[in-house]
């Protein structure tokens, strides 16, 4: 769960663009859940799948921080069948924000 597990080889170029950008989020919780769930599921996406993971990606780490962990409520928007695959890729933060502390 530290990194991209997925080559790119086979993707064309918007899924090789969006699986970069899933694991270069700016905070390293969005890293792990989008990271992993590109890995996982990108190249099976439709088109139109890949329309709403690209909107949803274009929000603020710190406002999908929320919506993963139940903070805050999930936007009328976003309660979608695809957002809640990608928030089912959510590690356990507490535990990694343990080691981030342990290591600083």
């Amino acid at each position: 769960m530290t990194g991209i597990t997925r080559t790119s080889a086979d993707l064309d170029p918007r899924r090789k663009r969006i699986l970069f950008r899933a694991w270069h989020r700016g905070i390293r919780e969005m890293d792990l859940v989008f990271g992993q769930f590109a890995d996982n599921e990108l190249a099976g996406l439709a088109e139109a799948d890949l329309d709403e993971l690209e909107t949803i990606m274009a929000e603020e780490d710190n406002d999908l921080v929320k919506w993963i962990v139940g903070e805050w409520p999930v936007p009328e928007r976003y309660r979608t069948p695809l957002f809640a695959r990608i928030a089912s890729y959510r590690p356990d933060f507490d535990v990694l924000l343990a080691d981030k502390d342990k290591n600083h």
